[in-house]
């Protein structure tokens, strides 16, 4: 049996033999021409039947996995017609007389380079999708038709990488799951099998050979995990899981349209967290109650100069229309840290996690955070929108935040521009500072939101980034539970609400407990709502809210000697 670790990109398990696929490459000829407007010509042709492909793969996907799995081939269409693509197309063409599969990849490199300089997975995600594009596009230049399954029993396909339009094409029913040796969690491929169904695991690295072709392997999406030849227990053990996920499945299809009601009647806020617009598709699919967390720093990361007010202004717009009266709280820029871009100049720092961030960066730069405001305020007469200032560590700093907001009204009043004059103003709870000063925060805005993964880290000293440190860092840790508590406190005290939007929030196994604080909104990903909603459902918050809190408050000597973290296993383990 052989174990290789890959990253999670869509959850499940498979179990099946391994089918090794390559997509065929053809060499591109770099022919100069000597008739530039006739390959022009040739090129237009193929770009609008390209986009007629695109549209026909955009209705099978959203027939096999939804919206989501559609925009995946309409942002694809946008792409292709992009004017900058098709303008360096037309120079090369034109000025350097190359043919139009020649300028086709030049453009195409040109744009695939650009996105993996970009800091964050999700625009390196990007470049897939333009190189899929490219392929496209020569395939029909040459006349080139790509291959397909040769099999005759559905198999776990394994792959260097998948292009979005790979894995449509592909006969669902022959496929049982996806591993990749390169791709993203955050790539369209990836969003793909998610919609579709599809467990699959990405970035194992070389580590899965070709000599295994045909040998049985089993796939656990959860924990991006890869197993070759299990064994009889391990096989067992996965083909539980998988019944009980199917069993699972079923069962919260029932969920969708219930109520957030506990079973001694409290009511729940359940929202979603969102990085793009392109999520909002997902918020929906699975009955989120709204945004809670939108991390508007992806307007910043996809593209190489600041994101104009109408860029931005479209954006949360889109986002107040598709919730439809629901709430979207967009939370103000978070540049810094493990988020860079290269345009902002940033000095480097020796600990950037606890530098130049978020709202202490949009208080130095008072023109950039205007900009984010005036189009928040103004997406706000569509829809209810509020806005969330991350890293606050001191009443001043919200104090300034608060005086640029009055500023921007002001503004938009003069102007005459309709706006949403009483749109709530939050904040992060992410430091320890916050949480000390909470119940003065709590008089300054209207609602928190606990960043329990920054909470977590600037509390324990532990870098979530670094991978040594893993072990220490523990989201179950008391010392965490009893911020959230005093937070609570501070906020119910000053008669407002206060939810959490990091990842403890969408851990089963914590959602009573955090009930049981008094927490009253969970901002959770979207595929985790219907799975929360069954624990809210299943809580009798008064039946365990006394034991909850006196467990977290009570002697903690036994965590503190290391006999629940394990210290002698891994010691052992060490020497």
């Amino acid at each position: 049996m052989i174990q290789i670790h890959g990253k999670s990109a869509a959850p499940g398990v498979a179990i099946g033999p391994l089918y090794f696929y390559k997509s065929e490459s053809v060499p591109i000829s770099h022919k100069k021409i000597k008739d530039p407007l006739a390959e022009w010509q040739r090129y237009l042709v193929a770009r609008d039947l390209a986009v007629s492909q695109l549209g026909a793969l955009a209705e099978k996907a959203r027939i096999q996995g939804g919206d989501t799995a559609a925009l995946v081939f309409e942002t694809h269409q946008l792409m292709v017609e992009d004017e900058d693509f098709e303008q360096r197309i037309h120079e090369d063409i034109f000025k350097n007389l190359n043919n139009a599969s020649s300028a086709v990849c030049n453009a195409s490199s040109y744009y695939q380079t650009m996105f993996n300089n970009m800091d964050g997975l999700y625009m390196k995600a990007r470049a897939i999708d333009m190189r899929d594009i490219a392929r496209r596009l020569n395939d029909i230049l040459l006349g080139r038709i790509r291959g397909t399954l040769h099999t005759e029993v559905p198999v776990i396909l394994v792959a260097d990488d998948l292009t979005p339009s790979d894995t449509i094409q592909l006969d669902k029913n022959m496929v049982l799951g996806f591993v990749t040796s390169q791709g993203s969690p955050a790539g369209h491929t990836a969003i793909l099998a998610r919609s579709l169904g599809i467990p699959a695991v990405v970035e194992v690295g070389d580590l899965l050979k070709r000599r295994n072709r045909g040998r049985e392997a089993a796939i656990d999406g959860d924990a991006g995990l890869v197993i070759v030849n299990p064994d009889h227990r391990t096989r067992e053990r996965l083909e539980q899981k998988q019944a009980q996920q199917a069993h699972r499945r079923e069962l919260l299809t029932r969920l969708k349209g219930k109520e957030n009601i506990t079973q001694d009647g409290r009511a729940v806020s359940l929202v979603c967290n969102i990085t793009t617009p392109e999520d909002l598709e997902a918020v929906k699919e699975n009955d989120g109650g709204g945004v809670g967390l939108f991390r508007s720093e992806f307007l910043y990361l996809r593209q190489n100069d600041y994101p104009s007010e109408e860029d931005q202004f479209l954006a949360y717009r889109e986002a107040a229309l598709q919730m439809r009266g629901k709430s979207v709280i967009i939370r103000t820029l978070d540049i810094g840290a493990d988020k860079q871009a290269g345009y902002f100049n940033m000095e480097p720092e020796p600990n950037p996690a606890m530098g130049m961030r978020a709202l202490r960066l949009c208080l130095t730069r008072p023109g950039m955070f205007r900009t984010q405001l005036r189009a928040i305020y103004r997406a706000s007469a569509f829809g209810k929108l509020a806005i969330m200032f991350p890293i606050v560590t001191a009443v001043w700093e919200l104090r300034e935040a608060r005086k640029m907001c009055q500023i921007v009204m002001a503004e938009l009043e003069q102007e005459g521009i309709p706006y949403d004059k009483n749109v709530p103003l939050g904040i992060m709870i992410e430091t320890p500072a916050a949480v000390f000063i909470s119940d003065r925060l709590a008089h300054e805005c209207d609602f928190f939101s606990i960043g329990t993964n920054d909470l977590l880290q600037y509390t324990t000293a532990c870098d979530r980034q670094t991978s040594g440190v893993s072990r220490f860092y523990d989201p179950h840790h008391p010392a965490l539970l009893r911020a959230i508590k005093m937070v609570v406190d501070s906020a119910h005290a000053a008669g407002i609400w206060v939810g959490v939007c990091g990842e403890l929030a969408s851990d089963l196994s914590m959602v009573q407990t955090l009930l049981a604080l008094g927490v009253d909104e969970l901002s959770v990903s979207p595929g985790s709502v219907l799975e929360v909603r069954d624990i809210i459902r299943k809580t009798n918050v008064s039946a365990i809210r006394g034991e909850c809190v006196e467990e977290i408050f009570r002697d903690t000597e036994r965590e503190e000697t290391g006999e629940d973290a394990g210290m002698d296993t891994w010691f052992a383990s060490d020497y």
